[in-house]
């Protein structure tokens, strides 16, 4: 539990902090105002899938104890962070390229696309670890009483 307490706090952090780049290197750079970027969309990215995502699941820890396949977790946790941060990173560099008149290119566009497949395979994993936590501890049909069954 304490990994996605540290991890929601540490994107919160680079969330705002996205932010704040966002506004002050536009400004440096007199890029105009209105004009898309996806510097404007990596605060929102990071604060919605690593923060409040994070702080989601810290709670369904609580109640279910997802990490019990601390295997699946584990895959889960580690590829859902390296994931988001390709993620973002490309959003940066692509974004950072938009505002100083340069282009991007398929290279920026492909590994994108692999932050992308990576937090796609991570949430996969999370839904068969939820799936397995949720029915180890669903009450059995016949006494009502929670499930000794492990996954």
């Amino acid at each position: 539990m304490k990994k996605l307490f540290n991890a929601a706090f540490i994107y919160m952090v680079l969330g705002v902090a996205s932010g704040l780049f966002y506004r002050e290197f536009t400004k440096a750079n007199a890029f105009p105002e209105g004009e898309y970027t996806q510097l404007a969309v990596v605060h929102t990215h990071l604060l919605t899938l690593g923060f409040i995502v994070l702080l989601v699941l810290l709670a369904l820890e609580k109640l279910f104890r997802i990490s019990r396949s601390a295997k699946l977790f584990g895959w889960f946790f580690w590829l859902y962070n390296a994931g988001l941060v390709l993620t973002a990173a490309m959003m940066v560099w692509h974004g950072s390229l938009t505002v100083l008149g340069e282009q991007s290119n398929a290279m920026i566009a492909g590994i994108a696309g692999l932050g992308h497949i990576l937090l796609t395979a991570a949430m996969i994993i999370l839904f068969i670890a939820l799936g397995r936590a949720v029915n180890a501890t669903a009450p059995s049909a016949a006494s009502g009483t929670p499930s000794a069954v492990t996954a």
